[in-house]
């Protein structure tokens, strides 16, 4: 398997022996930014029991809302695919936006412009210091894959997502995408 540099808009996917960690154990991480002061991402498979509608009460239409890392939990950002909609987004790859201007994105999802299809929410980001990726990936906490689904990733199912990467990387990764959750549990 050729070895892939993080760049913005590549997937990283948990080693399957990243098992302690709460916050990205059978993760799926879109990079967001990738560049010589650090790393940003957004965990793809973790929905929250929250719905956006739940968190701001000007939004009528409750979508779901994901964990997108353990950093700044208390801030909201979203990705998007409707940069002709929500101005001021910043292009990740592929057809993918981070951000925008938020009053007129409520306004638009109120209206039904902006669809479930077009946008997804996270409370929080997955982030790393200068070189602190590299050092992860180096220890091989990480695989980093291209992201084949484009725009399509927003609204990619969480629920087997890692799973379904483990079975494309094949091998030993086989193995682990029907193992259970916690092994310890078994």
């Amino acid at each position: 398997m050729v070895e892939l540099k993080p760049t913005k808009g590549k997937l990283l996917i948990a080693e399957p022996t990243l098992t302690g960690d709460v916050s990205f154990n059978r993760s799926v991480v879109l990079l967001a930014e990738h560049n010589d002061e650090g790393s940003v991402g957004f965990i793809l498979n973790k929905p929250l029991e929250y719905s956006i509608s739940d968190l701001i009460t000007e939004i009528e239409i409750p979508f779901q809302v994901y964990n997108g890392g353990p950093v700044e939990q208390d801030n909201l950002y979203f990705i998007h695919k409707v940069p002709e909609l929500i101005t001021n987004s910043i292009e990740i790859s592929d057809g993918i936006y981070w951000g925008g201007d938020f009053e007129n994105t409520i306004q638009l999802i109120n209206k039904k412009v902006i669809s479930e299809e077009d946008i997804r929410f996270f409370l929080g980001y997955s982030g790393w210091s200068s070189l602190q990726l590299d050092q992860e990936l180096s220890s091989r906490s990480w695989i980093v894959v291209e992201n084949d689904y484009e725009s399509a990733l927003i609204h990619k199912s969480a629920d087997a997502f890692w799973k379904e990467k483990m079975v494309e990387l094949g091998g030993n990764y086989l193995l682990w995408s029907n193992s259970p959750e916690n092994p310890s549990l078994n």
